[in-house]
């Protein structure tokens, strides 16, 4: 995964439990070598998998919760680090933005040409639901879809909820998300 990925955790961990705690994460993940992560170049999955693990360890969370947070967090995280109009280009609606989401990784990829993206296709079960389903060549990271999901009902003040009904780590092809939202918030 590319260092911009291991900055957010970095990032996540320092705004929402200190600088010491990040610390004992990263000598937990045994990476004290690294003094930052350089958001353009590429790191080993292997890092970031180390580090979710090593926060769950520290903060006495399961790594599902640590990787939905996650999520939420990188919708505003990549917006506040410079990529707020590529954002604003996939989307004036979470539905829409969702449908781009391909597109929007796709345009990613020219800033970073080994990016392995996940796939995305939406199929709308009516107006306001769609099933999301997610493939991608990494384990374990389902949760944080729900995140990112949530991440995005806060962008575009909607009303999600998500619900995992297909899982890849129990057989299935892929993973399915049921998303019910409600755009019309005020």
């Amino acid at each position: 995964m590319y260092g911009l990925v291991n900055k957010a955790i970095e990032e996540m961990i320092c705004k929402y439990h200190g600088e010491d705690t990040w610390e004992s994460i990263k000598q937990k993940a045994d990476l004290e070598d690294i003094d930052f992560f350089i958001g353009m170049d590429a790191y080993s999955d292997d890092i970031t998998y180390r580090l979710v693990a090593a926060t769950s360890e520290v903060l006495g969370m399961e790594a599902e919760e640590i990787l939905k947070a996650f999520g939420e967090y990188w919708v505003t995280y990549t917006a506040e680090e410079g990529y707020g109009e590529l954002l604003d280009s996939a989307g004036d609606s979470l539905g829409e933005f969702m449908e781009n989401l391909d597109n929007l990784h796709a345009r990613v990829g020219l800033s970073f040409p080994q990016l392995r993206p996940p796939s995305f296709d939406c199929e709308h079960t009516d107006e306001k639901s769609m099933d999301l389903h997610y493939q991608s060549t990494r384990q374990g990271l389902a949760p944080m879809v729900i995140g990112l999901i949530h991440g995005l009902g806060k962008r575009f003040n909607t009303k999600v909820d998500v619900t995992q009904t297909s899982f890849r780590e129990q057989g299935a092809p892929h993973d399915i998300f049921s998303v019910e939202y409600n755009d019309s918030l005020s």
